[in-house]
């Protein structure tokens, strides 16, 4: 994620926790898949298929619409879901920071490991 001037990093840390814990819900995940196709969906749609109540569905929805990957526009009577990739983009720019620094000291420990004896 990004990191907008003026915000605070805590902020960031606990946007980043709130959608790796959404993700780590494999109901959660396959609605997330479902979304991903870039139509909006109705919970009846999103339920088709599984043995989810209604009830469980809007339950999953709700944790994901607060990590920000979902949003909800009304349609009618009926509220529609849509996937927002800016979560899930955040996370895979910060896991491939983190990786980053992972090799970064993997190289530097490798380095120091197959330097030659001073003596």
């Amino acid at each position: 994620m990004s990191r907008k001037s003026g915000s605070h990093p805590a902020a960031h840390l606990r946007a980043r926790a709130s959608a790796f814990a959404a993700l780590g819900d494999a109901t959660r995940l396959a609605l997330v898949m479902k979304l991903a196709d870039g139509q909006p969906h109705s919970i009846a749609r999103l339920t088709r298929g599984t043995r989810l109540t209604r009830q469980a569905v809007t339950k999953h929805l709700h944790v994901l619409e607060s990590a920000g990957m979902v949003r909800r526009a009304r349609a009618g009577r009926e509220s529609r879901f849509e996937f927002n990739p800016a979560p899930v983009i955040g996370l895979k720019d910060y896991i491939d920071q983190v990786s980053g620094e992972w090799d970064r000291a993997l190289g530097r420990l490798r380095a120091l490991v197959e330097r030659p004896f001073e003596r």
